[in-house]
This record gives structure tokens, sequence and C-alpha cells, in this order.
């Protein structure tokens, strides 16, 4: 299957049509590659899952998302969850249903969004701590899940 042609970029004015064709955009599944954290004294250092993490992020045109993701190494350390998502402007929100901690359960996990052609990047508040956290994610197929 062939990719779509890359996203249109948001502008502050964009009206639904434009929300809808950057939705459609992230439809598909996404390998992470690569994960780290911004401290608030503006330094960058690994994620929490070290070095080289693995992820999947998983977005259906019926609205749902999963994330999975773990050290390159393999478990004991794992993070997940699922539940729903839709666009906020230029932020992605993820509403958590379910989670491999129950803290994250029925929060919103919002992101800011950066979409260039099959690039994504996700960036927001840690869920642990006063970090911000860099997701970048390479789309590996794109399909109405």
């Amino acid at each position: 299957m062939t990719a779509p042609p890359p996203a249109p970029r948001r502008s502050p004015s964009a009206g639904p049509d434009e929300d809808r064709d950057r939705a459609a955009h992230l439809v598909g599944v996404w390998r992470l590659v690569s994960f780290h954290t911004l401290a608030p004294d503006g330094s960058v250092r690994p994620g929490p899952l070290g070095e080289s993490p693995e992820g999947l992020l998983f977005y259906s045109a019926g609205g749902h998302v999963a994330v999975h993701m773990m050290p390159a190494d393999g478990p004991p350390q794992y993070l997940s969850y699922a539940g729903t998502w839709h666009l906020d402007g230029d932020r992605v929100v993820h509403n958590l249903t379910v989670a491999d901690r129950t803290e994250w359960l029925g929060t919103d996990q919002v992101r800011r969004l950066e979409l260039d052609g099959d690039r994504l990047t996700l960036t927001g508040s840690a869920l642990s701590s006063p970090d911000r956290r860099v997701l970048v994610w390479q789309r590996i197929a794109h399909d109405g899940l």
C-alpha cells in the first residue's frame, strides 16, 4: 500500500476540513525511533526506557489509540496504554481507558504534534516528573485499522 502524501501543516486558522485531513494522516502504525527527556534545566538525556527503546503506536480511523514501549533488551520495564484519541489544534489528546499503571486510567495525555511526512514527533509532559518527553515515530503502515 502506498503511503499518503505528506500531511498539510496546520495554520492557526485551520478549519474542520484541515483537522480531518491532518487526523487522516495519523492513522496507521508507527515504530518508535527515539525517546528522550528534556529536563527543566534544558538538558537532554535518554528517556525512562534507556538509549534505544522499542515501541509501536497505533492510531485507528475510528479514534482508538494503543501504545506499547519497552527497553531494547526487553522487559522488565514495559509501558503501555490504550484508549481514544482526537486532535485539538496542534496537539493530539490520548484519553486512557486501559493502562499498565492505575494512576494513568481516565487521564488525558496531551502531546504537541509535529507531522512531517512519515515522521511523527510527539512532545509532552512526563507522567511522573516535571520533565518533558520527546518521542519520534516512523510510519510503518498506513491503513484504516
